[in-house]
């Protein structure tokens, strides 16, 4: 007869120091911790994450190739901001992605996916109340990527995937710049998921492109 035996666990290893110092400065870029112009140092982020200065420029390294730093040798790495090109370069990728998948779930309704967009609502009311703008960047970017995963089309999912980070540090600077939006947000997105509901594919493709393009009125140079 086998007997089990139940071994400690060890202790959770820390992910290597490269991907914490990159961990750390992606997100106090994508939260504005660390805004567009700042410059940051090799010891300063040394410091704070603790952890030599080799992990450091590894990282920093990496997220210049992201598009999120310029590093200037001996000097440290620019925050870069973001740009008016960059926002309209993105809503035109969103345009092409979300209204396609936004009318195949609508055509028929894929299911399931009307309870998820509920849920994603719910969370963003509760984001909204407690002042939470990062979160509710995540959820209002889940709300989108929900719709665009239902499609079932795992090339069109990943392609978007790789917008995530732009949307997210967009989808905050706009907050901070436009604190009305939130509310505003809420609302497009439940016109959205309606409009699914009744599997009224053009006007869930209208809803998109309304809520997608706002952002286009706010453009004039970079957004601060």
């Amino acid at each position: 007869m086998s007997v089990s035996v139940d071994v400690p666990a060890g202790p959770l290893r820390q992910p290597p120091a490269a991907e914490r110092v990159y961990t750390y400065v992606k997100q106090a870029v994508l939260d504005r911790r660390y805004e567009g112009g700042m410059l940051l140092t090799e010891g300063e982020l040394a410091q704070a994450v603790g952890v030599s200065r080799t992990p450091v420029r590894e990282a920093l390294l990496r997220l210049e190739v992201e598009g999120l730093l310029k590093l200037y040798p001996k000097k440290g790495a620019l925050v870069l901001p973001v740009s008016a090109q960059e926002i309209t370069d993105v809503v035109e990728t969103r345009l092409l992605v979300e209204q396609h998948a936004v009318r195949k779930s609508s055509d028929p309704v894929h299911a399931g996916l009307i309870g998820r967009l509920e849920e994603l609502l719910e969370e963003q009311s509760a984001h909204a109340e407690s002042g939470d703008l990062t979160a509710f960047a995540v959820s209002d970017r889940c709300f989108h990527a929900e719709i665009v995963r239902s499609t079932g089309n795992e090339i069109l999912t990943r392609l978007y995937d790789q917008l995530r980070d732009r949307q997210l540090r967009m989808g905050v600077a706009m907050m901070h710049a436009q604190p009305d939006r939130i509310a505003k947000s809420i609302a497009e997105h439940a016109v959205i998921m309606e409009a699914v509901r009744a599997g009224d594919a053009d006007a869930a493709a209208d809803a998109v492109r309304r809520h997608v393009t706002w952002v286009r009125h706010l453009v004039h140079g970079d957004v601060r």
